[in-house]
């Protein structure tokens, strides 16, 4: 199998954004309709307890008292362990993946879900298994195209401070209880991020690639927003703002795709693997080498 495919680039519509519907006003958790009942993730909400994270993060008190071993960092950091022992175990035989990133506050009838259904549908009839975060919304689109495309279905679902649930479409489930974990399962096992609208675990996600790669922590591998419109306003700050002021390099633009078409999605990433694109070790390189 070759190695995973990394590649970089920014595409933009030439023809003027489409008009987009208004955004809905949300502000609640999400909609948990539909979902998996997921009892071995939600105990501690059950028990009114605080997530692992948020133990993780929680200052010591100045004289704590004597607790139970279970209850502190050196048993964390064996649950850590664990988690990422358990994650590559249930990952290690997947052939190529991608991730696909977004809100959770859409449901079937939003144009986002459709497009993301559509993607997911189009990569796993192209060979590429989908991961997602579980949950709903753009996560439960990316499932359930991967399940219409015939492709594997994953989803890493996470300990929140509120209940949380595994869409119906996923067929390979991970449970995580730390975010940075969880992370580093995205990155390793994906070829490609394709990031729809969302909030701010999307953001999360989409700058935390783009800084890995800038830092050539991992190799370049295709970074893809989709919706111009959504994202075009970001797009511009980046340019006339972080760039203008030389908190970044105009190079640094490069390591993203910007696109409306599912179909174009699909193509990027399938030239990026076909054609081995990471292995070129500049951004001009890897244009030329898929013809754009």
């Amino acid at each position: 199998m070759p190695e995973r495919g990394k590649g970089n680039r920014k595409r933009e519509k030439a023809s003027a954004p489409r008009r987009r519907p208004q955004p809905r006003a949300v502000t609640d958790p999400p909609s948990q309709t539909d979902l998996q009942p997921n009892p071995s993730l939600n105990a501690r909400y059950a028990l009114g307890r605080a997530t692992e994270d948020e133990l993780l993060f929680r200052r010591p008190e100045r004289a704590p008292e004597p607790v139970d071993f279970t209850a502190g960092d050196p048993w964390r950091v064996l649950r850590i362990t664990s988690e990422f022992v358990a994650g590559f175990d249930t990952l290690a035989n997947v052939d190529r993946a991608v991730t696909i990133f977004g809100s959770a506050r859409v449901n079937e009838t939003d144009h986002e879900y459709q497009a993301a259904r559509e993607v997911a549908r189009r990569l796993a009839g192209a060979g590429f298994s989908i991961i997602t975060g579980g949950g709903p919304g753009i996560m439960e689109a990316g499932n359930r195209g991967a399940v219409e495309g015939g492709g594997e279905s994953i989803g890493c679902n996470i300990e929140l401070p509120f209940e949380q649930g595994m869409n119906q479409y996923v067929r390979i489930a991970i449970n995580f209880r730390y975010f940075f974990v969880r992370k580093t399962m995205f990155v390793k096992y994906s070829e490609a991020f394709v990031i729809f609208p969302g909030g701010f675990g999307t953001m999360d996600e989409l700058f935390e690639a783009l800084t890995l790669i800038q830092t050539r922590k991992i190799d370049h591998f295709p970074v893809i927003l989709f919706d111009s419109q959504y994202w075009g306003g970001l797009i511009t700050w980046m340019k006339d703002i972080m760039v203008r002021e030389g908190k970044a390099s105009p190079d640094d633009m490069d390591l993203l795709f910007v696109t409306d078409d599912p179909e174009e999605v699909a193509t990027i990433i399938r030239d990026c693997y076909d054609r081995r694109c990471w292995e070129s070790p500049l951004a001009a390189e890897v244009k030329q080498e898929l013809g754009r």
